[in-house]
């Protein structure tokens, strides 16, 4: 799907009623570590085929349309190149929504995928683009996730 010049992967399946263990310690279901809410717009790039699973809930409702500002948008990413490359596109529709709430997930190292993205390249790169990290989650097994948003001082000069 193109949505707004990206390309957007919503190759993932529903899901009817099952229990999924919740990645990481905590035993927080996924859905709640996200911030996902029912009146949000979501705006999924990328996102693993399970990702309903490990949510745990049908968001496809909430899934923006052509057009439409997200509030939440979840973007993983196996390569350095392929996430800045993103990012620069998202960019633009950040400054649209500067209450936007932006997860960055990367293949964890214990995934033993080859992948050249850390915590430590998105964080930096955030840093480079007004944005701010405030949060870290094991998304699953295979991806961890940090949440960026746009620093409050900012979001005031935008609005």
């Amino acid at each position: 799907m193109d949505y707004c010049g990206l390309t957007v992967n919503l190759a993932f399946s529903t899901l009817k009623n099952r229990k999924m263990a919740t990645a990481g310690y905590s035993g927080t279901p996924l859905l709640k570590k996200l911030g996902i809410t029912p009146e949000m717009k979501i705006l999924l790039i990328n996102a693993p085929e399970d990702y309903t699973e490990l949510l745990q809930a049908d968001i496809s409702e909430q899934l923006c349309k052509e057009k439409e500002i997200p509030d939440l948008i979840h973007l993983f990413t196996e390569k350095n190149n392929l996430f800045e490359k993103k990012m620069k596109e998202l960019l633009p529709i950040i400054k649209k929504n500067p209450k936007i709430l932006l997860w960055v997930s990367w293949y964890k190292k214990t995934a033993k995928k080859e992948t050249d993205i850390t915590e430590d390249v998105i964080r930096n790169y955030a840093l480079k683009n007004d944005l701010v990290d405030i949060k870290v989650c094991a998304v699953s097994e295979l991806w961890s996730g940090l949440k960026l948003v746009v620093p409050v001082a900012k979001r005031i000069q935008r609005e």
